[in-house]
């Protein structure tokens, strides 16, 4: 867990660079990108290219840019980081491929903020676009959520065709998972593969975050150490996106749970560059990836703390504290 002081700390340092983006929008893109903490709005995430609320990077200042990458340094670690930019980066190489460039605008992730960050209540912020979904919610004194958290690629591995040929926005994501899947044993295999094809996406996207209830495929508890310690680096691929506290408390969670009760599954191939998917699924995660669209190369991957979805585990403590208080 992190500290009490260190969380403090933590919070106070978000909501200080959402203050400062706050500070350098007009009037105009106040309205669009303040909502009350309990809009519904807060809990429509998605990845698909749509309208979305806030303010996009497009209609920003080189000022108000600069405050939004600060805001998300805020709560991404370096790897993280790197990570939601090669996404965005992508974006413009899927635009020159098909030729669509003015449907695949780089600049088309938008900031949103839900709630007000120095009122010392509830608050939260999502930045979104195309296969890019990061929502953080800040519960003053208990915490900070960090899921849902989405993030894909197309193309998942850029063709000869293109100058930028073999650049993958999600490597690690897919070599860490093959390397499990290839370290198992045919026993463990057998346990594992829960589908001879993949499901052509994930199965917890928008509005089914609690969808998968029944934990399948192969124990960790079912696995060598070294298998084990491999499962790990997986699931920290995804987890240590976030600002190591960040990742510290998320782990420490996972550990408290039990890691030999998470289970990892596949589905589709067992080689890469044919239509495969995987998960890791246990009391307080699932992290779902899919690569089968456009010929196995277009990923789609996710991170769920099932319990803490939009920090609704951290509100409720909240709320019993605050109850609490009153009596």
């Amino acid at each position: 867990m992190i500290p009490l002081r260190g969380r403090a700390q933590l919070q106070e340092d978000m909501a200080r660079r959402a203050r400062d983006l706050i500070e350098t929008l007009t009037d105009a893109q106040r309205r669009q990108v303040l909502y009350p903490f309990d809009a519904d709005e807060r809990r429509d995430w998605h990845y698909f290219p749509r309208s979305r609320p806030g303010v996009a990077l497009r209609d920003m200042t080189a000022v108000q840019q600069e405050r939004v990458w600060a805001l998300l340094e805020g709560g991404l670690s370096e790897q993280g980081f790197e990570k939601t930019r090669d996404v965005i980066r992508t974006e413009a190489i899927l635009g020159k491929l098909t030729g669509r460039r003015q449907y695949r605008d780089p600049e088309n992730y938008a900031i949103v903020l839900f709630g007000d960050p120095p009122s010392g209540k509830p608050w939260s912020w999502r930045f979104e676009g195309h296969h890019l979904s990061l929502t953080f919610t800040v519960i003053p004194d208990h915490g900070v959520a960090v899921t849902p958290a989405f993030v894909g690629a197309n193309p998942a591995t850029v063709p000869e065709s293109h100058e930028q040929a073999g650049f993958k926005a999600l490597g690690q994501e897919e070599a860490h998972g093959f390397r499990l899947l290839h370290s198992l044993s045919d026993t463990q295999r057998t346990t594992a593969l829960i589908a001879s094809e993949s499901f052509g996406n994930i199965l917890s996207g928008p509005g089914r975050e609690g969808h998968l209830q029944q934990r399948v495929g192969l124990a960790l508890g079912a696995m060598t150490a070294a298998q084990r310690q491999q499962a790990l680096t997986l699931i920290e691929t995804y987890v240590k996106n976030v600002r190591p506290e960040l990742a510290k408390r998320e782990l420490d969670r996972l550990a408290a749970a039990g890691i030999d009760t998470i289970h990892f599954a596949w589905a589709g191939s067992q080689q890469p560059g044919r239509p495969h998917y995987y998960r890791l699924h246990g009391p307080r995660l699932v992290i779902e990836y899919d690569n089968t669209q456009d010929e196995a190369n277009h990923v789609h991957a996710v991170w769920h703390d099932p319990t803490n979805s939009f920090g609704q585990d951290l509100l409720r403590a909240h709320y019993e504290a605050s109850h609490d208080k009153s009596q």
